[in-house]
């Protein structure tokens, strides 16, 4: 009877599995498009997910998890346990760069912790722009910080905070690899998590 009761609650967790999945990209703004591009999963596969005609499998469910910055127990809305501490997974990108989640609640501001691998000083910034307002504080190292016309420079202990409606940037020095918090909203995630991926230099 137990193994039943528990295969039962395993059935209804997956089953719920679509709806969720839905949601977490939704409140992410995040296309199927883009979301299979990041995952390696094909749009039509995350299309049935979502609807519930795909039960998941741990091979998709681990990219996705990744892709969402939550845990898997996050992703299938597992019953809490009591335990507040956050599983802060590093995500590692492309470029050698590596994001830390420090929050895990879908929607609203967001915390990461980035740890960016030595820049070049005379490297040629992708300026950028997005509705909302960033935040960014160094722990360690040199960050530069393009902010339209202004090219700045900021060391352990500083912060900087600007609308995101300003053209700006963020990369390391020559001087090495820099770590910084930073609190992004919806948009600011977006290009900070995923777009930071895909350049050879890392920007919000």
């Amino acid at each position: 009877m137990q193994t039943n009761r528990t295969t039962q609650a395993t059935d209804r967790t997956l089953d719920a599995v679509g709806s969720r999945l839905k949601q977490l990209r939704q409140r992410r703004d995040i296309t199927l498009i883009d979301l299979a591009e990041e995952t390696g999963i094909s749009t039509s596969t995350l299309s049935r997910l979502e609807a519930g005609l795909r039960r998941p499998t741990l091979e998709q469910l681990l990219p996705l998890a990744g892709a969402y910055g939550v845990t898997l127990d996050e992703l299938v809305d597992a019953p809490p346990t009591g335990d507040p501490r956050i599983n802060m997974r590093p995500l590692k990108t492309k470029d050698g760069s590596t994001v830390v989640p420090l929050t895990r609640r879908p929607g609203g501001i967001q915390a990461y912790k980035f740890v960016l691998p030595p820049g070049r000083d005379d490297a040629v910034p992708i300026l950028r722009t997005h509705e909302g307002f960033d935040w960014a504080f160094v722990l360690s190292g040199k960050l530069r910080l393009v902010l339209g016309e202004r090219d700045l420079v900021l060391e352990p202990g500083e912060a900087a905070e600007f609308d995101t409606r300003t053209p700006h940037w963020f990369g390391a020095t020559n001087s090495g690899p820099v770590e910084f918090l930073s609190l992004v909203g919806k948009q600011g995630e977006r290009a900070h998590v995923r777009t930071g991926s895909q350049e050879p230099q890392n920007d919000d």
